[in-house]
């Protein structure tokens, strides 16, 4: 059987292509969300506002403390320049000054009235911010997963337009990480980053206005190490962000290996590597490990190091603050204040810097899930559609089927089917045998048009296939193919996956008529009998008989059996050639197989070697030219 190799899957990508570019369209998804996103910011600023405030307000409540404390020690009926001028009389420059720059009342003491009201006041503005926030953060995780639910939307649509060549060159556990793992990862990167950012930016503004208000020098003072927190957050992203790329592409591969060891845990078993399945998983655990380790290290260096540099600011904005309060610049209540801002100010640009390896793990999930949505798909369909079974009606003698001078190569220059041409007529079954490798599923494959031809065409009642839509094409097909696979439900609906529209009757119809009636019985639920997945509770004989039930119930026009009979004993394979005689009544009919007892009463034996029929004819004609397929029987 020639076809493209399982497995074959890209090296990991050294580092994010497009950071930004990826970043930016991730974000364009929020879009449709427009206006609870717009209610998410509003609600941010507000809550960001009203927070801000706070400490402006609580410095006014610290000067009303301070300055009763000093105004009680004062004589009273002094105004406050004569109690100043008295202070430099006796040589006291530095109470001088320090009163110079205070709202005192000599002889007054306390307003503990006017404190309570002003407590109460932040009190009431705080936990309104706080509101705001929490309702905030409602309607952000709303956001965040109608989001989700569109995206997972989109790549599940993506996956059924993708064409087979897609899953047959990747393996199939790193395709499903990038639809689980990697989505799960952008979604909670999102929640996480959207809050933090938005919050981070609207802090850093306000913050920054309330501290110009109070003095633009001890601002200056507080901004002047921004440039350098950002340098060196960005000399440290450069180095995290090919780390986490590496790790999500390690993750898919791991989790490759691990779906792929589970689905044929029996063969593991039976051919005695566990050893070597183990060694792999370590191997493919040591390079998530490796990987995540590298990236959360320097990731995580960029907080600390901002942290580090923002102290600096605050540093200095302690020691001069401190010299303005004494030389009267400034009130104590008032660098109270500033002192909170440094500290708001600052820990919005560490938040930032130290939630920035989640945001690069999300940009880094969001690549290789936007890849998957990039990827290539399917030929459009044309409008054009051949008539179902249903509504054509059974035609008596079935399609013809006619493939003229078709060529196929998987990958170019490397040609699997080469200048074919056969003919099969309405009603008869056509057998087609050779070695492995010889093309057979291939033509099966480009029937269905699973593949698309390189050149010549494939007709169906003399329309070319690639004019009509392939949904509309494999509504007419019925496939029984060597690979068996039962979904996890009750045996009923597995042979109704045929015909989702059929009654029980007509399902216990075509059961008996596959033979799958006599087994059913045996079982303790009979036709509701649950099985797993991978039907991994009955034999393999008798998943090939659903199967067979399954093609029964679908009532195709056109027939392919691909090794149908390779499953199951000499006894239960000449009940189903029975069964098959009725199925393939009135019926085109394509049998790939290797059992001569299989094909021997077909009406026309084709020959395959190397992409090319090189025999044909029925039977008894093949054994009497005593070439390929003579000697193919005589083995």
């Amino acid at each position: 059987m020639a076809r493209p190799i399982r497995g074959m899957v890209q090296s990991p990508t050294e580092r994010s292509r497009d950071f930004k570019g990826s970043a930016i369209r991730l974000l364009k998804r929020l879009t449709p969300q427009r206006g609870m996103t717009a209610a998410v910011i509003l609600l941010g600023v507000g809550g960001i506002v009203l927070g801000v405030i706070g400490p402006r307000i609580l410095g006014h409540a610290t000067d009303l403390l301070f300055n009763g404390v000093i105004g009680r020690e004062l004589p009273a009926g002094l105004t406050k320049e004569e109690a100043i001028a008295a202070a430099r009389t006796r040589g006291d420059n530095a109470f001088a000054d320090l009163l110079s720059g205070m709202n005192v009342v000599p002889g007054r003491g306390v307003d503990f009235g006017a404190v309570g009201r002003t407590l109460l006041l932040a009190l009431g503005l705080y936990l309104l911010a706080a509101l705001m926030v929490w309702l905030q953060a409602r309607l952000l995780n709303v956001v965040v997963q109608r989001t989700m639910v569109a995206l997972r939307s989109d790549v599940e649509d993506k996956l059924h337009r993708l064409p087979l060549s897609y899953f047959d060159t990747r393996q199939r556990g790193e395709v499903l990480s990038r639809v689980t793992n990697d989505v799960d990862n952008v979604a909670t990167s999102l929640s996480m980053t959207i809050s933090q950012l938005l919050t981070s930016l609207l802090t850093v503004v306000a913050v920054l206005a309330m501290m110009l208000t109070i003095s633009p020098l001890l601002t200056l003072l507080a901004v002047v190490t921004v440039p350098l927190s950002l340098y060196v957050t960005r000399e440290i992203a450069r180095r995290s962000q090919r780390l986490f790329v590496a790790q999500w592409a390690n993750t898919g591969r791991m989790t490759a290996h691990i779906e792929e060891t589970y689905s044929g845990f029996t063969l593991v078993k039976t051919f005695g590597h566990r050893a070597q399945a183990e060694e792999t998983f370590r191997q493919r655990n040591d390079d998530v490990y490796h990987a995540s380790r590298g990236a959360q290290f320097f990731s995580g260096l960029v907080g600390p190091a901002t942290t580090f540099i923002g102290n600096l600011s605050y540093v200095a904005v302690a020691v001069v603050g401190g010299i303005q309060v004494a030389t009267g610049q400034i009130t104590l209540g008032s660098i109270q204040a500033f002192i909170q801002y440094v500290r708001q100010f600052n820990q919005p640009l560490t938040q930032v810097a130290g939630m920035y390896n989640t945001l690069q793990s999300g940009i880094a999930s969001a690549e290789r899930v936007f890849d998957l949505l990039d990827a290539e798909e399917e030929s459009p369909d044309p409008a054009r559609a051949f008539p179902t079974a249903r509504e054509s009606g059974e035609r008596p003698g079935g399609v013809r089927v006619e493939f003229d001078h078709v060529d196929f190569a998987y990958r170019p220059g490397t040609p699997v089917i080469e200048d074919l041409s056969l003919v099969a007529e309405p009603g008869s079954t056509v057998a087609i045998v050779g070695p492995t490798g010889a093309g057979k599923t291939t033509l099966v494959n480009l029937l269905m048009r699973f593949y698309d031809v390189d050149s010549g065409r494939i007709l169906i009642d003399g329309v070319d296939i690639a004019t009509v839509s392939r949904e509309s094409l494999r509504s007419r097909i019925g496939m029984v193919l060597q690979d068996t696979w039962l979904f996890g439900g009750t045996i009923c609906d597995n042979i109704a996956y045929g015909r989702p529209d059929a009654d029980e009757d007509e399902v216990i119809e075509a059961a008996r008529a596959a033979y799958v009636d006599r087994f059913v019985h045996t079982l303790p639920d009979g036709y509701d009998t649950r099985v797993s997945d991978d039907g991994g509770n009955i034999s393999a004989g008798e998943k090939q008989l659903i199967t067979i039930a399954r093609a029964f119930l679908a009532r195709p026009q056109l027939l392919i059996l691909d090794e149908a009979t390779s499953s199951v004993d000499t006894r239960t394979e000449l009940l189903v050639q029975h069964a098959m005689v009725e199925l393939r009544r009135d019926r085109t009919s394509f049998i790939i197989a290797h059992r001569l007892s299989t094909i021997r009463d077909a009406d026309q034996i084709l020959v395959m070697e190397d992409g090319r029929i090189v025999e044909r004819g029925s039977h008894a004609e093949l054994l009497a030219r005593h070439g390929e397929y003579w000697a193919m029987a005589q083995a």
